[in-house]
């Protein structure tokens, strides 16, 4: 029989004095909605100006408000320059940002500009996990540059989950 004191369960891992920084809680708050320029091409290939001009005063831009919207062409129509900074001009003042190309390039820079504001004094000679698994695609970029960053501050630098982390960087410890 067990006594009491062996029953006691005790959360190493909150003992444990590290750290963590899940990158997913920096994921954009506001939704991302796509506007591909496919659906205003004549026959999905070419873009006639003055039908792109009269679709996009028709379009219902307020749909957009308060969201980032990411500007494409989903098909191998070459699209001029002009079309996706005409397609932002109707945007600005609506859309909470604006970005021309793909989820997972907006994502990146998204990232890349978030992490390089972060203040990481907080973390000076601590022993920090860089959370693993999220349920949104932060970027695998994200990862190696939030690592990149905290090298100079963290003790130590490890990847995963607090109860089962994978070593990434330690710094000598300083000898009296």
């Amino acid at each position: 029989m067990a006594s009491d004191q062996e029953k006691i369960l005790v959360n190493r891992v909150a003992n444990s004095g590290l750290k963590v920084i899940n990158l997913e809680t920096y994921y954009p708050k506001v939704q991302i909605d796509h506007f591909d320029l496919q659906p205003f091409l004549f026959k999905g290939l070419i873009l006639k100006e003055k039908d792109f001009r009269q679709a996009l005063k028709e379009y219902n831009w307020a749909s957009h408000k308060d969201r980032i919207v990411l500007i494409y062409n989903s098909t191998d129509a070459i699209i001029p320059v002009w079309a996706y900074m005409l397609v932002s001009t109707y945007l600005s003042g609506i859309a909470e940002d604006i970005y021309q190309g793909q989820e997972n390039e907006y994502l990146s820079n998204y990232y890349k500009e978030t992490i390089s504001e972060m203040d990481l004094t907080a973390y000076q000679d601590d022993r920090v996990v860089i959370k693993g698994c999220s349920n949104k695609p932060v970027p695998a970029m994200a990862y190696a540059l939030i690592a990149n960053r905290l090298k100079p501050y963290a003790q130590s630098i490890m990847y995963g989950e607090p109860c089962s982390t994978v070593p990434i960087c330690k710094r000598p410890r300083k000898l009296n």
